[in-house]
């Protein structure tokens, strides 16, 4: 069968990809997701019928952590809050300086349409849009505060890190059951391991 990979650099100030047992004071874990990996796919390019799985993330920067603090004005605030107009000030441990390249492939998420093959269409379409900076939408590090200050394709002066070793005890895979029009049901892996700097998605 047919493989159809697509790639993407991404880099920028600061990154968050929260750890949901963190509470109200958000915590990163220490490498991207696979479904914030996936939305950052999404950015380029998706259609009905296909969609980028990722497959692995290059850490191209260390892994380092900073404090941050911003005011919230959302609708989880207090009834009192919202009435009045107010926000309130929301803590953070985030990633600075972060740098990643992103591998995947082009997978089915329904039938082709009209019998055209829509996977190697979508890798065709994701690599001009790529390369154009012409993006279905803006690509964010977690939040949408956090803009890359690159994203585009892959540099050949950037390379993991192969000091980064380490093993994440518990990483939110997705946050629905299935990668296109699915149902709320997280799950997570298990003993997830960072090797040399890359993160493998299996």
């Amino acid at each position: 069968m047919s493989q159809y990979p697509v790639s993407f650099e991404i880099a920028g100030a600061a990154a968050i990809f929260t750890r949901p047992d963190s509470g109200a004071s958000f915590v990163s874990y220490p490498a991207p997701t696979y479904s914030a990996l996936k939305g950052m796919f999404d950015c380029v390019a998706y259609w009905k019928s296909a969609y980028v799985r990722p497959l692995r993330v290059e850490i191209c920067n260390p892994i380092q952590f900073q404090r941050y603090a911003t005011n919230y004005g959302g609708p989880l605030r207090k009834g009192n809050q919202i009435a009045s107009g107010s926000s309130y000030q929301l803590f953070a441990t985030i990633l600075i300086d972060v740098c990643y390249k992103v591998y995947g492939t082009v997978a089915a998420s329904g039938p082709s349409p009209q019998g055209h093959n829509h996977l190697h269409a979508l890798q065709e379409l994701f690599g001009r849009r790529l390369r154009q900076g012409k993006l279905y939408r803006t690509p964010c590090l977690g939040w949408g505060e956090f803009v890359p200050s690159y994203f585009g394709p892959l540099r050949p002066d950037t390379q993991p890190r192969k000091d980064i070793e380490l093993t994440v005890p518990s990483m939110l895979r997705r946050v629905f059951d299935s990668d296109s029009a699915g149902q709320y049901d997280p799950k997570f892996d298990q003993d997830v391991h960072i090797k040399e700097g890359v993160l493998s998605f299996a």
